[in-house]
């Protein structure tokens, strides 16, 4: 089954006005499976969210790049989009599937939007997919610490049969 990374919204913006819950150590944990997938030529696929004026993800500022350690290189696909979705009113689907990819593995921020929008619309689309389970993450909320969001994102995707749920160090690349 051919494989895809897919890494969603890790910007710079994402860390300016606060950290995120285990920041450095998911970036850390992505950026050992970006390595590990270039190594076996398991295609990229980057997603960066434009938040529009005003967001700290505003395509015009200095936010919407990605951090350093998860720079996309110049031959690896970027999606823009402008919803949690990555998949919608983008063509990543159909870039996804020009490659072949039958099997997207997924990363990023945040947790309960982004990621677990992309996990979704992923499987409704026919993709088999993987959740890097130390490899995404969001920050706290009024309802709950983002440690119980990412663990109940992790139980509910892998018991859904959304995703199969594999820290980054079990992951099984190429």
């Amino acid at each position: 089954m051919k494989q895809a990374l897919l890494i969603i919204d890790v910007q710079k913006g994402m860390f300016d006005n606060a950290t995120p819950y285990r920041g450095a150590e998911v970036v850390d944990a992505l950026s050992q499976v970006l390595s590990r997938a270039r190594a076996s030529y398991v295609p990229v696929f980057f997603v960066q969210h434009d938040g529009g004026e005003g967001s700290p993800l505003a395509m015009a500022g200095a936010g919407f790049a990605f951090v350093d350690e998860l720079a996309p290189r110049a031959d690896e696909d970027v999606t823009i989009k402008r919803r949690c979705s990555a998949f919608h009113e983008t063509d990543l689907s159909e870039r996804l599937r020009a490659a072949d990819i039958e099997e997207v593995v997924i990363g990023g921020m945040q947790t309960e939007f982004c990621v677990d929008t992309a996990v979704r619309g992923a499987f409704e689309r026919g993709f088999a997919v993987s959740l890097i389970a130390d490899g995404h993450t969001t920050f706290d909320t009024p309802a709950l610490p983002a440690a119980q969001i990412i663990a109940h994102h992790n139980h509910t995707l892998a018991s859904g049969h959304f995703a199969n749920v594999r820290d980054a160090g079990d992951l099984i690349l190429g």
